[in-house]
């Protein structure tokens, strides 16, 4: 009988441990054009990074350039623009939004945090007291419209 539970005690925590694992593992990668410069960037890469992405980095003079050739319209623009799962994902987007998107898959361009809200990630540096301002995370369209995915207030 102590052997049975043992086993079954052993069998219940590699099935709780194994969808984890395998959900960490299946995460897309994110490739992500930057300034060399931007604070605020690193921050939300390190955010990626601890919600289970592996991010690759270019470092570029400008983001417009290539924005433009991915096909993000500029009016979405930030300060990083990113490339995960066939979409693209324009600004400060937090990973569970990620996350969303890939799994939900809509027809889109991908998301966008236009601007640089503060209190979105990467831009929650100790530096702004803590203030978080209302934004929302939009899902850009192939036509170049955007719809409210999902909102943090």
């Amino acid at each position: 009988m102590n052997r049975f539970r043992r086993c079954f005690s052993q069998s219940v925590v590699l099935t709780l441990m194994v969808p984890t694992a395998f959900a960490q593992r299946a995460l897309a990668d994110v490739e992500v054009w930057k300034s060399p410069t931007c604070g605020c960037c690193n921050d939300w890469i390190l955010h990626l990074q601890q919600n289970g992405f592996k991010v690759s980095v270019n470092e570029v003079r400008s983001t417009a350039p290539v924005r433009a050739q991915l096909g993000m319209p500029s009016q979405y623009g930030s300060c990083h623009t990113a490339k995960v799962g066939g979409y693209l994902v324009e600004g400060h987007v937090p990973a569970r939004d990620i996350k969303r998107l890939l799994s939900e898959r809509p027809q889109a361009v991908g998301l966008a945090v236009p601007g640089m809200p503060v209190g979105s990630p990467g831009m929650d540096a100790p530096v702004y007291g803590g203030r978080r301002d209302p934004y929302d995370v939009l899902l850009v369209s192939r036509d170049g419209t955007a719809s409210v995915f999902n909102s943090h207030r």
